[in-house]
């Protein structure tokens, strides 16, 4: 399933979260797929992302009170290991980093109604969705500094800005050895397929 409607359930079922224990489950499912798209981005993402991409794929998870196996996010509903591919890379960390700063904003009202015990695993909790907040912000940065030669989106027929490799925009065939423009390398938004690897386990 692609990066943007994952996110997008994560943040409809955040929205609908009730009690601590919801809440810290929703944040660990989000850090979860932070980590997932992080991974994804890292491996075959855009040269310019891989770096913040892969340290946002290594930050810790946030605990056991969440963990994997445990009864608040059973292993089947785990959302991040449904992720197949990252199509639109700018708009998936957008709306990533919307989700992480919406579970940040969760995080603090459990912290500030809460016993010592959990508090400081909000903490912990706020502390890596921060964290992950950064590496987002920093690849999207990246990605508004790219040249606009290099930011190419595909068009509806698979080509760069809809052109068939053989074809000028005016659908008369394009002379022998003339590239379509853009044709020459991805950009930053190019498509990103492949089934997810894992799931990255609380510390």
């Amino acid at each position: 399933m692609d990066a943007v409607r994952l996110i997008e359930a994560g943040r409809r079922a955040l929205a609908v979260t009730g009690g601590a224990p919801a809440v810290m489950a929703e944040a660990w499912q989000a850090q979860a797929l932070a980590r997932a798209v992080g991974g994804r981005l890292a491996g075959c993402g855009p040269a310019e992302l891989r770096t913040e991409a892969r340290q946002l794929s290594e930050i810790g998870g946030l605990g056991t009170v969440v963990a994997l196996d445990g009864p608040a996010v059973p292993v089947g509903a785990v959302r991040a290991s449904l992720l197949t591919e990252v199509t639109d890379a700018h708009r998936a960390l957008t709306d990533l980093g919307d989700l992480l700063g919406e579970v940040g904003i969760a995080l603090v009202g459990v912290a500030c109604d809460t016993e010592d015990g959990l508090y400081w695993q909000c903490i912990e909790a706020i502390d890596a969705v921060d964290e992950s907040l950064d590496r987002v912000h920093g690849m999207l940065r990246r990605l508004a500094e790219t040249p606009p030669e290099y930011a190419h989106e595909r068009g509806p027929d698979g080509e760069h800005g809809g052109e068939r490799s053989g074809e000028h925009r005016t659908g008369e065939p394009r002379p022998e050895g003339e590239r379509v423009p853009g044709h020459e390398r991805d950009g930053p938004r190019a498509v990103v397929r492949g089934a997810a690897e894992s799931v990255a386990r609380p510390s």
